[in-house]
């Protein structure tokens, strides 16, 4: 029987919550880890109507997109909607889960849905986040190289895009003195040793730290194994806002505006005037995305789909740059699917169910 923290587990592995913004609050926000998963309710936001939802067709845990908790409580009093939210869960038994910032800055996550959603092939990271990576430099005994090298792998090193196994290694001669007290590898106490090893690098997601460090340490024949970590200012290209990337054909602006209506099967949206030119490469965020425009116009997109734009942000388009506001609800509900296609993948032993509960607080009239 598979348990809450189980799921838990899965979602984060696929969503690290190090990459989620500091403002945000994705984690387990009720119910206890330990519990038995019964059926698994998944939904973008997590309303009351969701949670009574939840109960009728006999759901134990919810996860969600957007958190219910973003700031701290003072009460419980049912006072609030997110207390009577969280009130009525405790009540029933029902735990919820959210995903949020570190689900949208995934490669494989909500952007990624959008554009499958959308038709946009190829697509990259859009603002590639800094200071995720780090760098260890570590030195092995020739015959061992592969033993060290193969335990880091496993661990999660040397990922870099679409390559795994990454390292760099290159031979020199290592020279130490082991103490009277020391039991050397090689060499005997108190006497001056020069071996031929390996220097090997390494690059690898830095909040994976820990568990880089106990491969090397348990892999390692040395009984002092020297080491360096080096933190990086590179961008990591897995990991960061929006996605850009283009249609399988140039579309005109009226065959586009169709191609967005149908595939987010969406009435109306928002825009500034369409390039003068087919629009080929396109640029999306789900949700409030205002802050990638620059972003998407150094990518040389000729469209970049967001939402929650203001109206002098509309003024950063150009005669060759078209934003478009498709709405906050519409651009990410499909992470429902996202999140429906990890856990039935990962655990077919319980149901999963897609929310039926229309969460959308905007009206159009």
């Amino acid at each position: 029987m598979t348990k809450i923290k189980e799921v838990v587990k899965v979602l984060e592995r696929y969503a690290p919550p190090a990459y989620q913004e500091s403002y945000d609050n994705a984690l387990l926000q009720v119910g206890d880890p330990n519990t038995t998963v019964t059926r698994v309710l998944v939904t973008l936001d997590c309303t009351l109507e969701v949670v009574e939802e939840a109960i009728e067709r006999g759901c134990n845990l919810i996860v969600a997109h957007h958190p219910v908790i973003f700031k701290p409580l003072k009460s419980l009093t049912g006072k609030t909607p997110v207390e009577r939210i969280l009130l009525k869960a405790l009540q029933n038994e029902v735990a919820i889960f959210a995903c949020h910032t570190n689900l949208d800055h995934v490669h494989n996550g909500v952007n990624a849905k959008l554009c499958e959603k959308l038709e946009i092939k190829n697509p990259k990271v859009l603002a590639p986040k800094t200071q995720l990576l780090t760098k260890l430099e570590t030195y092995v005994p020739l015959e061992d190289t592969e033993k060290v090298l193969a335990a880091l792998h496993q661990a999660g090193a040397g990922q870099i895009g679409d390559y795994s196994d990454c390292s760099f290694r290159i031979t020199g001669t290592g020279r130490f003195t082991p103490s009277a007290q020391a039991n050397p590898h090689i060499g005997e106490p108190c006497k001056t040793e020069e071996t031929i090893e390996n220097k090997i690098e390494v690059i690898f997601p830095t909040f994976k730290q820990n568990q880089i460090m106990r491969a090397l340490l348990q892999a390692h024949p040395y009984e002092e194994v020297a080491h360096y970590l080096v933190a990086l200012q590179n961008e990591d290209q897995e990991v960061g806002a929006g996605m850009v990337g283009e249609l399988e054909e140039a579309l005109s602006p009226e065959t586009f505006v169709k191609h967005v209506k149908e595939k987010l099967q969406i009435e109306t949206f928002r825009h500034t005037a369409w390039p003068q030119k087919p629009i080929k490469r396109v640029a999306v965020c789900g949700g409030a995305g205002s802050f990638l425009t620059r972003h998407a116009k150094a990518a040389n997109a000729d469209v970049f789909i967001t939402a929650d734009l203001k109206y002098h942000e509309f003024f950063e388009a150009t005669e060759q740059f078209t934003l478009v506001d498709v709405g906050h609800y519409e651009s990410e509900v499909y992470t429902k699917e996202l999140f429906y296609d990890i856990l039935t993948k990962s655990f077919p032993n319980f149901a999963v169910d897609l929310s039926n509960t229309p969460t959308n607080p905007v009206r159009h009239s």
